[in-house]
């Protein structure tokens, strides 16, 4: 479905700002790989980016190649990824899927995202057979319902001249901060050590327990970074921050839909060496805990006359 997810790329792209259905749609059509070989998949990127391609988009493509050639029963229950080379969002992404292992009750992938001839993503997956077994999970925050918080366009609003970028970006997954967006602290002197946002796919989803899985794996990757950027009262495009995800772990607990309201609590435990490490956990809205992903960003706060480069 080559032709159709170039069309939803530049769907993408040309919707500024806008959510809904159709950009979720067009979300989803990005999602379905391109079969090119038996183990081989192809992507395309909207050129909505002017520098990479978004982390979370070519996560969530890797999940798709690899669940597309385990059998359906068998659901992801952890992924493992390093983001080696910034991607090119001009170009397809070519995903080659290595079968490490099929056993009677695991099942194991490797997937290799390659742009130009080089890696640019890899990604290690492990899915299981369903079957019973102790139970026992954190409980969530106490916070307000989504419903009675601001969209993220009514946050924006606040701060009319701020984040011109981002405004423009199509936002197939609606968001709801919890507490004061981290542009908001970084004006008011707050160093939270927690983000809390309420998330869901901005539509409705079809019935495919891969497809919500990918979603939430893409949504993973929106806020996650702001942790640690709250932590000093920096932010992205507001102060020089030459930020990039490094590497990515999810865990998935239990089955969920990702277009109904979940909440992602996130945290940054620690930042060196130009690192910045964020912890979340997601739930569902009756409460359960569906996920726990771990991130390592690269994160240069770069002076007024200083130099640096975004990855090496």
């Amino acid at each position: 479905m080559t032709e159709l997810a170039r069309d939803a790329a530049a769907g993408l792209d040309v919707q500024e700002g806008a959510g809904g259905q159709a950009v979720l749609d067009n979300l989803v059509a990005l999602l379905d790989l391109e079969r090119i070989e038996e183990d081989i998949f192809r992507g395309v990127s909207p050129p909505h980016s002017p520098v990479r391609v978004f982390g979370g988009q070519v996560a969530g493509q890797a999940l798709v190649a690899a669940g597309r050639t385990v059998p359906p029963e068998r659901r992801v229950h952890s992924l493992h990824a390093y983001f080696i080379r910034g991607g090119d969002p001009r170009v397809p992404i070519v995903y080659e899927v290595d079968r490490i292992r099929d056993g009677r009750s695991f099942t194991t992938r490797r997937v290799v995202a390659v742009q130009h001839g080089k890696a640019i993503f890899a990604l290690s997956a492990s899915f299981q057979k369903v079957e019973p077994g102790l139970e026992h999970a954190d409980a969530m925050p106490d916070v307000p319902e989504p419903e009675t918080l601001p969209t993220y366009a009514e946050r924006l609003a606040e701060f009319p001249q701020a984040l011109p970028d981002v405004r423009k970006r199509p936002r197939p997954i609606d968001i709801r901060y919890v507490n004061d967006p981290p542009w908001v602290t970084r004006q008011t002197g707050e160093r939270p050590g927690r983000n809390q946002v309420w998330m869901r796919a901005d539509g409705v989803l079809p019935d495919d327990q891969l497809l919500h899985v990918c979603v939430l794996t893409y949504a993973s990757d929106m806020t996650l970074l702001d942790s640690p950027l709250a932590r000093h009262g920096v932010y992205w495009d507001l102060d020089r921050v030459l930020g990039a995800s490094l590497d990515h772990a999810l865990w998935f607990h239990r089955p969920f839909r990702a277009d109904e309201w979940f909440l992602y609590d996130t945290e940054s435990p620690s930042a060196s060496g130009g690192r910045g490490l964020a912890t979340g956990r997601f739930f569902s809205r009756e409460g359960h805990l569906i996920a726990t992903v771990v991130q390592e960003g690269l994160l240069r706060v770069v002076p007024p006359d200083g130099q640096s480069s975004q990855r090496d």
